[in-house]
């Protein structure tokens, strides 16, 4: 460590990769500061899958109340009540615990918290207002932010920002989008009963997915309220008295009582003056970094999404435990990009690893491909019209399993389990010889036996 800087490490943002980052290299021995000019916890705890994942929870209560009467449950319908204010109040108090134990996780390691908006002034020295700081490495760490298209009406428009703070549920909403925020905001919305449209511009929404996956989402997120219009945009949205008139590319106009776009995120990088100091931003704005998470200046580093790999919390925090020990530890780590599972909060959910089919077809040789579909036990007594569907892409010569997709209840929770074996290179001999726990829709992954495709 050099006495030459007030720092050892400088982390322009607390989110989940920059509280990481500078907690670890803190016990590690480094003097480490973060800025932050919002919110400790960074998107994930605030804006993002946490707040999300309560809401898609109250979403569903919904649903569960219902199901309840095939089980012999007395649920009167005119007794049900929903109160929006309520949940919102709920999660933000959970939002403000977090918020306090990541404030505790970095003062307990002795990190010092500065709050304010950084500037880089050259490439050792941070500033914070009229303040300035020293260290030998700085990290940028400050994520990405919602993009809404520029269109006339464009200030009538909510991103996924705002909708966790709404002070009220409108009876109908428009979400734009394809991506697995618009899809799941479009679920929590029909769940809590308002009249919502998902509008995208492509044939399919959730591009990048499995292919099979996005044609049974489409087939049963319908059966949930939602209603899909593809291949549709929206040209202009006019308020008038609180309501909105959004018209649309194919000529027709829907009249809403909100609009939410999810058409893209940006990387965060506003004021911090990294072109100027030689950082170099690819075409899609974000921090170009080597292997080692280092930029074109020696001691300017980036993780997170700032950078462009995959928009998820556990990837960050696995670059922050790779750049900590590069940094502070024995110089050694890289980070590994396979086999990332990831799961869609929608309803029902979808839990994804590995490779796609259209993805596995152009990297291997010959496949075969298993594929399972079912109404998942529950509802075989509820009533309710939703199926399941899993999936699994296997490499012939080698009888790996290279790709492992669901939809369904729970579909996260399973497909994590499955990452784990995929890691570790299983193939689906040792699928089909280890014993299913019955009766579950997770057995269905140990028990699928013929093909379907080559």
């Amino acid at each position: 460590m050099s006495e030459q800087y007030d720092y050892d490490l400088i982390v322009i943002g607390a989110g989940s990769g920059g509280v990481r980052l500078a907690r670890m290299s803190a016990q590690r021995g480094a003097r480490v500061a973060v800025v932050e000019s919002r919110y400790l916890g960074g998107t994930c705890v605030n804006v993002g899958c946490v707040p999300k994942k309560l809401f898609v929870y109250g979403s569903h209560m919904g649903e569960d109340f219902q199901d309840a009467r095939g089980y012999g449950w007395t649920v009167p319908e005119d007794q049900l009540r929903f109160d929006w204010p309520t949940l919102v109040a709920n999660k933000n108090t959970e939002i403000e615990r977090l918020n306090g134990i990541y404030q505790r996780l970095l003062e307990n390691a002795g990190v010092t918290i500065i709050n304010g908006t950084a500037h880089i002034a050259d490439e050792h020295r941070v500033m914070v207002g009229e303040q300035g700081y020293t260290a030998k490495h700085i990290t940028v760490a400050t994520g990405s932010w919602p993009v809404t298209p520029d269109v006339p009406g464009k200030e009538c428009i909510l991103s996924s920002n705002e909708m966790f703070y709404l002070p009220q549920l409108p009876r109908q909403a428009v979400v734009w989008g394809g991506g697995y925020i618009a899809v799941e905001f479009a679920g929590i919305l029909a769940g809590l009963g308002v009249d919502t449209t998902l509008l995208y511009r492509g044939d399919l929404f959730l591009r990048g997915f499995d292919e099979d996956i996005r044609r049974f989402t489409a087939s049963e997120l319908p059966k949930k309220g939602v209603k899909l219009r593809f291949g549709v945009t929206i040209e202009s949205v006019t308020e008038t008295n609180g309501h909105y008139s959004v018209a649309l590319s194919d000529g027709t106009t829907l009249d809403t009582g909100l609009v939410m776009a999810a058409t893209g995120r940006r990387a965060l990088v506003d004021g911090l003056g990294l072109e100027q100091l030689g950082v170099q931003l690819n075409p899609a704005g974000h921090v170009v970094v080597d292997q080692h998470f280092q930029t074109a200046v020696p001691s300017i580093f980036a993780l997170g999404d700032v950078i462009g790999t995959p928009q998820l919390t556990p990837v960050a925090l696995a670059q922050a435990m790779v750049l900590s020990r590069r940094l502070f530890g024995d110089g050694e780590g890289e980070m590994d990009y396979t086999c990332i599972p990831t799961a869609v909060f929608c309803q029902p959910n979808i839990g994804t690893v590995g490779l796609t089919e259209a993805e596995a077809r152009e990297s291997h040789g010959k496949l075969r491909i298993y594929r399972s579909e079912f109404k998942p036990m529950k509802h075989t007594m509820s009533g309710r019209d939703e199926r399941s569907m899993m999936k699994l892409i296997v490499e012939d010569s080698t009888d790996r399993v290279l790709g492992a997709h669901m939809v369904g209840p729970d579909a996260g929770e399973i497909v994590q389990g499955l990452a784990v074996a995929m890691k570790c290179g299983a193939t689906k001999a040792q699928f089909d010889s280890t014993l299913g726990i019955h009766p579950t829709s997770a057995e269905e992954f140990v028990t699928m036996r013929e093909p379907v495709a080559p």
